[in-house]
């Protein structure tokens, strides 16, 4: 008898013809998590297995921040022997209070007793063991399940993990990095559709401080748990900024600036073979985040530039912020450079032909091709 994590997948299921491809790339993501504590993993009937941890609430945490994952459960690994199975049961037994109910589920058809007699025999094997304990076939304390697999696995409960879709089965894509709640939040959500992700941060400095530059680190340092880490480009962006606000109309600045992050943000996405950019914007929450404005930006985005969060409201964004530990670095005090030379009157309903007359005030290509060049990689 051993303990295992028995986890179990959620919308591969639906792949059809495709499924094995998500299975397999689920399953590596899984190896390539536990790895780091010792621990081997395994896919078999159904469900993905992982065995020979030295930590096991380390190993826990790793695999529920895999995505393509519904479930995980600490089981006992017993042979098919309903002896040993009910033995086990009653050592369970010992440990709950209150209400329970059993629930068997008999993959290997070939085991003499069916699901309904495991369920009534498993139970009273429960209660003689505990008297304490009631059954409660609707609202229960605990679920004490069977799976009559390969193996019988009993286990209490389970873990919810992170769910979405495979990390890698949906192609690469560059995030627009800033120091505040959205954009991490967006690289989360996109990353939970299988897509792969590395960050872009424009660094204005001395207008932001070494320690924006560190925040912004730390926040792609946590989103790249859920992966396998993550490559940041940081891209000096003064330069960009002070030409802006010196030859460009005032209410256009922010408007302009995000172009050239469009442009700037098109180049290094071919250096990473990324087929898309993601950006943590949400309709209507700022001037430049009317449909107008969005679609002023994207006019020179030659990439698909995907918007998770794009419906989402602040206290949506905040609440996935608190729950993937992303919240407390972005309210860390250090401005990005979105804060800086912000307008005092934004447009809010641009029109794109005047935005590109006001831009040939400066020289796009050689601002570009000097902000790319002067970038920086660092792998978090």
């Amino acid at each position: 008898m051993r303990q295992v994590l028995l986890v179990r997948y959620g919308e591969v299921h639906l792949k059809g013809q495709n499924r094995p491809y998500f299975l397999r790339r689920l399953t590596e993501n899984v190896k390539n998590a536990v790895a780091p504590l010792g621990a081997e993993a395994w896919l078999s009937d159904s469900r993905i297995y992982v065995s020979g941890m030295a930590d096991m609430d380390e190993a826990i945490r790793r695999v529920t921040r895999v995505f393509g994952l519904h479930s995980v459960s600490v089981a006992w690994e017993l042979d098919k022997d309903f002896g040993q199975i009910a033995a086990q049961c009653a050592e369970i037994a010992k440990t709950l209070s209150g209400t329970f109910k059993v629930m068997a589920r008999r993959s290997d058809k070939r085991f003499p007793m069916n699901s309904q007699e495991l369920n009534a025999e498993l139970g009273g094997v429960m209660l003689d063991s505990n008297p304490a304990l009631r059954v409660d076939v609707h609202r229960p304390d605990h679920y004490v399940s069977l799976e009559i697999r390969d193996h019988a696995y009993v286990y209490v409960g389970e873990i919810m993990a992170a769910g979405g879709l495979p990390l890698g089965t949906g192609g690469r894509a560059l995030l627009l990095l800033s120091g505040g709640i959205d954009s991490p939040v967006a690289g989360y959500q996109i990353m939970r559709r299988g897509v792969s992700v590395n960050a872009i941060h424009f660094f204005s400095f001395p207008y932001t401080s070494e320690r924006a530059k560190e925040k912004v680190l730390e926040l792609a340092r946590i989103i790249g748990e859920f992966g396998a880490g993550m490559k940041v480009y940081i891209v000096p962006f003064t330069d960009i900024q002070l030409q802006i606000h010196e030859k460009c109309p005032d209410e256009m600045g922010t408007l302009i600036m995000r172009r050239y992050m469009m442009r700037i943000a098109n180049e290094i996405a071919r250096r990473d073979n990324a087929s898309a950019l993601v950006t943590g914007e949400s309709l209507g929450q700022v001037a430049s985040q009317t449909i107008e404005a969005l679609g002023c930006t994207d006019a020179v985005a030659e990439l698909p530039v995907l918007r998770p969060l794009i419906s989402f409201d602040k206290q949506d964004i905040t609440d996935i912020a608190v729950k993937i530990g992303t919240y407390e670095t972005s309210s860390l005090p250090y401005e990005d450079c979105c804060t800086v030379f912000t307008p005092r009157h934004p447009l809010t309903r641009p029109r794109i032909a005047p935005v590109a007359a006001a831009e040939k005030a400066l020289d796009t290509e050689a601002l570009v091709r000097a902000a790319v060049e002067g970038t920086e990689e660092v792998m978090v």
